[in-house]
């Protein structure tokens, strides 16, 4: 711990932690040991061996963080903090250690690893080695060499077809008798027949032939694909390995594996490696209580893009989400509203549609369509309508910022029948937006792959290769000025989808008004859900709602 010299004021201690997925600056000592850290990277004050200069390297940069905290005796200073590893160490003097037992780790990765590394490189060898490659060009010879033989026979049949013409046609005009002209016909029919024959006999024989180079390459490939399939699972085997060695603390003196946090899925790449965690457990070890937080970004910046050296960042929701809610535990907490418009009051919860199995409500921006997984009681879509009806469960979220028609069911049953119709297509969306820019054409659809952005899970990036398929249809209403008011009709259900297709230049190149992850901040995200479609499950009627948006 690093003591602040001199002590600040008691007026200038905070009372209650911030909310560490709050934007904004962070309080003013957060920020002071911040650019103490700061000055001490810049000037390479780490210990001996750690090269600060491979951080500049694209792509190298990352996130540290610093935790102000009170010791028992009142006085306050800093902890600080770096995600992942540093120059590939996982423990660097001075700085928060992890949240795992490194001794009880290397009991068992470094040999899973050796495992991975000795199974990919057996799939490398069947998809790029020698005999695939080999066998790959011959099938290539192969395939060129019969296409010369059939041109040639080909050719030389479309001769032959066209003497067989001129010989029907002689015998159509001649004097020839009955029984002469039909053994003429015969003959011809014959050599056409001939003809046919020998095509078919070439085809075969290559067919035989062709299938000789294909079975070996499909015995390769099976052999790939039982490679990628084992190196699957020993991967998923060592992560929930690695999972259950984090212990994560919370400021009750309590403690839970990491895999729990997430169950029933595994935990995200990374989760429990970013620096506020490590920080709040540092302090817990200590018993220091937090005060403030502040985690910066240092170096170059990711080859995603979205990180600039020196500037504040909250605590990323995918990866931390599940961790912080746990470890903040016991401790007073602001929790900052939501970006966007605040929620209005209890009553603001427009009800649109109701019967005995389900509910459509109106949300309004800045409200959570349900609460956190730990924080069950956060003010949310549901919370707010099981206090009318309890066993509700939302059937296709909507993201904070947006607003609109929310569909919810009474039973579980009804749930999974209204998931099913969205998945098949057979329930529909409507979204209004108004876009930042001018957008060329009228109409169209968006079909980009999108993936979770690695650096910042709460982002969502294009990706033709790795990413999973995500298709938008749109419509232009109007333009005014600079901006243009669209209709977006998802047809695929990923978070951020309509967001990014709008926003990216292979999309319509214009982002949404007020959406600060792929546009910029402006009083609210412009971005509505107007109508909600549905065969009702029960009734099997057609339910069709619209809500008119509020911009």
């Amino acid at each position: 711990m690093t003591y602040f010299e001199p002590q600040p004021a008691a007026a200038k201690v905070p009372v209650r932690l911030t909310d560490p997925f709050a934007h904004g600056p962070p309080h003013a000592l957060a920020r002071r040991a911040a650019e103490e850290l700061q000055r001490f990277l810049l000037h390479g004050g780490l210990v001996s061996g750690i090269d600060l200069g491979a951080l500049d390297a694209p792509g190298q940069g990352k996130m540290f963080g610093v935790l102000v905290v009170a010791a028992p005796d009142g006085r306050v200073g800093y902890l600080r903090g770096f995600s992942g590893m540093l120059d590939g160490r996982w423990q660097v003097d001075g700085f928060a250690p992890p949240l795992f037992d490194p001794i009880a780790r290397d009991a068992f990765l470094p040999a899973g690893e050796a495992e991975l590394r000795a199974l990919g490189a057996r799939h490398a060898l069947l998809a790029e080695g020698a005999e695939p490659v080999a066998l790959r060009a011959s099938l290539a010879d192969m395939t060129e060499r019969h296409g010369t033989a059939i041109a040639g026979m080909r050719a030389r049949h479309e001769v032959n077809r066209g003497f067989r013409h001129d010989a029907r046609q002689r015998l159509a005009n001649g004097e020839a008798g009955d029984d002469e002209r039909r053994a003429a016909l015969h003959a011809l029919e014959q050599e056409s027949r001939a003809d046919a024959a020998e095509r078919q006999r070439l085809e075969v024989a290559h067919q035989q032939e062709r299938e000789v180079l294909v079975s070996a390459l499909r015995a390769l490939d099976t052999q790939r694909a039982g490679i990628e399939h084992l190196r699957a699972e020993r991967s998923r085997q060592l992560w929930r390995q690695i999972a259950e060695s984090y212990v994560i603390p919370n400021a009750r003196g309590e403690s839970r594996l990491l895999a729990t946090l997430f169950a029933p899925e595994p935990p995200p790449g990374g989760a429990g490696d970013c620096a506020a965690p490590k920080l709040l457990a540092q302090a817990y070890r200590h018993g220091l209580r937090p005060l403030a937080l502040a985690e910066f970004w240092w170096g170059a910046p990711p080859l995603t893009g979205g990180r600039h050296a020196g500037v504040y960042y909250p605590a990323c929701r995918s990866k931390c989400g599940g961790v912080l809610p746990y470890m903040l535990e016991g401790l007073s907490v602001d929790l900052a509203p939501l970006p966007g418009a605040a929620p209005g009051p209890a009553d603001a919860l427009r009800l649109v549609y109701e019967d005995a199995w389900v509910l459509v409500v109106d949300k309004p921006p800045g409200l959570l369509s349900v609460p956190g997984r730990h924080e069950p009681s956060r003010d949310s879509v549901l919370v707010r309508s099981r206090r009318h009806a309890s066993g509700l469960l939302v059937v296709h979220a909507l993201e904070p910022e947006t607003s609109g028609l929310l569909l919810l069911a009474r039973d579980a049953a009804t749930h999974a029948a209204l998931q099913r119709q969205f998945a098949r297509r057979e329930a529909d969306r409507r979204f209004v937006a108004w876009l930042e820019g001018h957008v060329a054409g009228e109409q169209g659809v968006i079909e980009l792959p999108l993936r979770a952005d690695r650096e910042d899970r709460r982002r969502q990036l294009v990706d033709p290769l790795h990413g999973k398929r995500a298709i938008t249809d749109w419509c232009v209403t109007h333009r005014s000025g600079p901006r243009t008011r669209v209709s977006l009709w998802p047809r695929t259900w990923l978070p951020h989808q309509l967001r990014v297709h709008v926003a990216h230049p292979l999309g319509l190149g214009a982002p949404i008004t007020g959406d600060r992850l792929y546009g910029r901040d402006d009083t609210r995200l412009m971005l509505h859900a107007e109508a909600l479609s549905f065969n009702h499950p029960h009734t099997s009627a057609r339910i069709e709602l619209e809500s008119s948006a509020p911009f």
